[in-house]
């Protein structure tokens, strides 16, 4: 039988062998969990006080919860950690890829909920991680306690990105330079250390993995309407994947009480936004009257 996510049995091993180097650099003490679920095994790395507020991470396609690295230091100060390979991506979890257009996720998650005895929890995700928070919050709101969101698929309109790049990949290496440049934006002269720790990987992700090729579902004004948990949306405004524009409309439309952070020069990638999610949750999750004000402010990705 075929591997959905991998390439090659050469590619799989090489990958969860770098991954397995950059989960021995966690920042702080951590538990390895795996839960057993309805779509097979999940893999959770859980760190931060026991008796903390918990939230679960859900990261991008194309990852795993190594994207976590430069985040967790901050977060697991305050609350208990969950960090989630998602199913069907380059992580530690079932290899297997349903169609996102059923509840076949929020009831995974579930299992992933009651497997972790969690009666509920606050949501982070990235990208595709950030639709899968949307559509557990949109079917089993009782079970989130807040939401945030950084450049979530789900709200605003898909582009075609390929359709876009078409043209980059006859051009070698440096086309291959320029598609990346418009996810990431231009590399920096030097990475963070924490960056630096896991760039390898995903670069290493990004050769190995079959990437998925589909429109993901959108949730309709009647959902975003029905959403009242606490909820920040980090998004770019030159999100090549996205549109950022249309997040932020639908958003003011339909969901008043969220904080959208609108980084006009941000691209789907957004760093430096460790503070910016903290402070949110803390707002949210332990009523820290220190962080009540500025809640606007956006991180250094601005710039």
């Amino acid at each position: 039988m075929n591997d959905p996510v991998f390439r090659s049995d050469t590619d799989a091993v090489e990958v969860m062998r770098e991954y397995r180097a950059v989960l021995d650099r966690w920042p702080v003490p951590k538990q390895e969990i795996e839960v057993l679920t309805s779509q097979g095994a999940t893999f959770v790395l859980a760190c931060g006080p026991e008796t903390a507020p918990p939230v679960v991470l859900l990261h991008g396609a194309q990852a795993n919860s190594a994207a976590w690295l430069p985040d967790i230091a901050l977060w697991s100060n305050r609350f208990r950690l969950y960090a989630v390979d998602m199913i069907g991506e380059a992580g530690l979890s079932a290899r297997v890829r349903p169609p996102l257009i059923s509840d076949t996720y929020a009831t995974w998650l579930e299992d992933v909920f009651t497997g972790l005895g969690l009666a509920d929890a606050a949501l982070v995700g990235t990208s595709l991680g950030g639709w899968l928070a949307l559509d557990y919050a949109m079917q089993r709101p009782s079970r989130v306690s807040a939401l945030a969101l950084i450049c979530p698929a789900g709200i605003g309109r898909q582009k075609n990105f390929l359709l876009a790049v078409a043209p980059y990949l006859l051009l070698g290496a440096w086309g291959k330079r320029k598609i990346l440049e418009k996810v990431f934006g231009p590399p920096p002269k030097h990475l963070p250390v924490d960056l630096e720790a896991i760039s390898p990987l995903m670069e290493r992700i990004g050769r190995a993995i079959k990437p998925r090729v589909i429109r993901i579902p959108r949730l309709s004004d009647a959902a975003l309407d029905a959403l009242a948990m606490p909820l920040l949306a980090i998004v770019g405004g030159r999100d090549a994947l996205i549109d950022s524009y249309d997040t932020r409309l639908r958003l003011e439309r339909h969901v008043p009480n969220a904080e959208v952070c609108f980084i006009e020069k941000g691209y789907h990638f957004l760093p430096d936004q460790s503070q910016q999610v903290f402070d949110f949750l803390v707002r949210n999750l332990q009523g820290d009257a220190q962080t009540r004000h500025g809640s606007k402010s956006c991180g250094a990705s601005d710039e």
